[in-house]
């Protein structure tokens, strides 16, 4: 699969909230970078989208807006916002960096702002 490929299902999976589609695109070196920390391996990441899918990205209670996708050589990027049931989310951005058709390191940031 190309970068861009495993970008693509990447984000559809998170989109739909499927935890088991998500982690086929890591593997256990693999490393998840947010400024809530640093998951490290299949086991810690999945913990992050399990705990993702059951709060602000909770199927069905968000709106996702995909604002530039772009891939290079073994790395992609995107730049997005949302609006969810609790916060609103100006602005977000991901890399991943991909090689043999795993994300190897994955790095987000986003600006939360909580509604009232």
């Amino acid at each position: 699969m190309s970068t861009k490929d495993v970008a693509d299902h990447h984000l559809q999976a998170f989109l739909a909230g499927d935890l088991e589609e998500t982690m086929r695109d890591y593997s256990d070196e693999s490393v998840f970078i947010s400024a809530n920390g640093i998951a490290r391996g299949r086991e810690e990441i999945s913990a992050v989208f399990t705990r993702l899918y059951g709060s602000i990205f909770a199927p069905g209670t968000y709106t996702f807006t995909l604002d530039f996708d772009h891939a290079e050589g073994d790395v992609a990027t995107t730049i997005w916002h949302a609006d969810c049931a609790g916060a609103n989310i100006p602005i977000g951005t991901d890399t991943l960096v991909i090689r043999d058709g795993v994300i190897v390191t994955q790095t987000v940031a986003l600006k939360v702002e909580p509604k009232a």
